[in-house]
């Protein structure tokens, strides 16, 4: 990703895309409602593979920071072993991406489910219900940890001026290829940008990701 200029984020300009907020938040309710109807054979089947494979819990809650730097409780099928969060010390090390934020491609927390629903992004499904709730949007950042934010700078702080997404530019496009900052820029760059077209180009690139997965692990 080619190095770009620092995005500042107008607020006021931000606050008075009011129609579009609105209109974001009746088509997230209805959309996810929707999903969560008919995705639910999906949701069984992923469901079973992950209890048969080491008859752990289905869904893993974390705690993630969304708009105005309010916690809430994020959901996602589990992807790792049970004792995923206890091992994350010791792995920190190896750490493949810069700034507040761990990834690591070969996780040996992983489980085999959970390298195929990674790739394919349906372990974030279940964010649905985040949707419904509000506490996160379709399209958005993504959701930081408290950890994370805890070594925010101001600047990166502008991607908690809006709710939180399920996808988003950075999800949708370039994803673990890129570090941090790139990330951030991204993000902000959606921020920028949003619009109820810019979100439903950016649904059509995730739902394609399905079927032709990115750099997602």
């Amino acid at each position: 990703m080619k190095q770009s200029s620092k995005i500042i984020i107008d607020q006021d300009k931000l606050a008075k895309k009011r129609t579009y907020h609105i209109i974001k938040r009746i088509f997230d309710f209805i959309a996810s409602l929707c999903g969560l109807i008919i995705l639910s054979p999906l949701f069984l089947v992923v469901a079973l593979l992950i209890k048969f494979e080491d008859n752990g819990p289905v869904f893993y809650k974390q705690k993630r920071v969304g708009k105005g730097q309010r916690e809430f409780d994020m959901f996602k099928f589990r992807s790792m072993h049970a004792d995923a969060d206890k091992r994350l010390a010791e792995l920190k090390k190896q750490n493949e991406v810069d700034g507040p934020m761990f990834k690591m491609k070969n996780d040996p927390r992983i489980t085999k489910i959970g390298h195929f629903i990674r790739k394919t992004s349906i372990d974030e499904l279940p964010q649905l219900f985040n949707v419904v709730r509000g506490d996160m949007s379709l399209v958005g950042p993504r959701p930081p940890l408290p950890s994370e934010v805890a070594e925010y700078t101001d600047y990166d702080m502008q991607r908690l001026l809006v709710v939180p997404g399920c996808s988003g530019l950075w999800q949708a496009t370039v994803r673990n290829s890129v570090g941090f900052h790139e990330m951030v820029q991204l993000d902000l760059e959606y921020i920028q940008k949003s619009s109820i077209w810019f979100d439903i180009k950016i649904l059509f690139m995730t739902i394609k990701i399905l079927f032709k997965p990115n750099s997602a692990y």
